[in-house]
């Protein structure tokens, strides 16, 4: 089965209703592939998600950038992925090393957020990835091992979680994983999948890179088999993201 190449693109903590209008009036008039070439999907926060949604292209779609680990209730400040389901939110980005670090979101937590979002029909883009520190140790593919492994305990459908691989070293430092070191853990992903999970899993689940995912560096990137796409965090507030969709065709030929 051939995995649909995926763009996210994460807005973060960033923007006012004027210029996420503009920005989606920049998406809605580009000239990009087709759905069954690339799928696109863009994260605003929470307080933009219906405002994109009303705006934004029909073949776009548009994901939370988290929601809560259970049913709603109680928890101040949190968003329950019935909420999102109520909205119409098909996607939401889970586990982002932000929130792993700033807000001390453990594995196991994740896992279960994961979970959860999927059990409620929300698709989750799930991250992963090392700090420059594990790196230069050595740990890399131990790291990211047992953070998917957190996730594959509590998931039983993978049909819907996307695997994003965001070395915390390479996000918003203009440092970036060669096209070589992404492809290398990519593969040993696939592989700790088809070990650990099945090979049908393995071979179908997207594993996409994110990690200052640029116009000049992103055809490089998709060119790599296990490659599946990207998860943008900067560029996905400006024009070049356009360009960054397009790097989908390198795929397809």
């Amino acid at each position: 089965m051939a995995r649909k190449f995926f763009v996210g693109g994460n807005w973060k903590c960033n923007g006012t209703t004027e210029e996420v209008k503009k920005i989606v009036t920049t998406l809605n008039e580009a000239e990009v592939p087709s759905e069954d070439v690339v799928e696109v999907v863009v994260s605003p926060p929470f307080v933009f998600l219906t405002l994109v949604k009303s705006l934004l292209r029909s073949d776009f779609h548009v994901a939370a950038q988290n929601c809560w680990v259970r049913k709603g209730g109680a928890f101040t400040g949190e968003i329950s992925a019935e909420m999102l389901v109520n909205l119409g939110i098909p996607w939401v980005i889970i586990g982002h090393s932000e929130r792993r670090a700033l807000l001390n979101e453990s594995n196991e937590f994740v896992g279960d957020k994961v979970a959860y979002a999927v059990s409620q029909g929300v698709k989750a883009i799930a991250c992963i990835g090392e700090t420059l520190e594990q790196r230069e140790s050595g740990s890399t593919m131990a790291v990211v091992a047992a953070q998917t492994k957190a996730i594959a305990e509590k998931v039983t459908n993978w049909e819907n979680v996307i695997l994003a691989y965001e070395p915390v070293w390479a996000i918003g430092t203009g440092k970036v994983a060669t096209p070589a070191q992404a492809q290398e853990v990519h593969c040993e992903l696939r592989k700790w999948l088809n070990d650990n999970v099945n090979s049908e899993v393995a071979a179908s689940t997207r594993i996409i890179y994110g990690g200052s995912v640029n116009g000049a560096n992103c055809n490089e990137l998709a060119a790599q088999p296990d490659v599946d796409g990207f998860l943008v965090g900067g560029a996905s507030l400006k024009p070049e993201f356009v360009h960054i969709i397009k790097a989908a065709t390198v795929k397809k030929n």
